[in-house]
């Protein structure tokens, strides 16, 4: 099935901790239903100092599971998303505006 969701959408989330954040899909990982969103679902991760990076306390975004994630459209609200064709294309469209995206 195609994914619904992809890197770069812009996102809200529908239920969890962090209900009514919203962000970005900086990656996602179809075969365990999950998404990396920035700015949700933030841990803090103790890192040894390297020369990278110093190290430290350092937050950083978990995977989230898709079903909490919904479309945001261009006014603002969540969406669900659906398909169909476009001449010969296929295209993914948002359920309340009918808008494709």
């Amino acid at each position: 099935m195609a994914a619904k969701l992809r890197k770069g959408d812009k996102v809200v989330v529908i239920t969890g901790k962090d209900k009514g954040k919203q962000g970005e899909i900086s990656s996602v990982n179809p075969s365990a239903n999950k998404a990396v969103v920035e700015g949700v679902n933030v841990a803090i991760r103790h890192t040894k100092q390297s020369q990278a990076s110093q190290g430290g306390r350092l937050a950083k975004a978990m995977p989230i599971e898709l079903s909490n994630l919904a479309l945001m459209d261009k006014n603002g609200k969540a969406t669900r998303v659906g398909f169909r064709m476009e001449g010969d294309k296929k295209v993914r469209f948002a359920k309340t505006t009918g808008e494709a995206i």
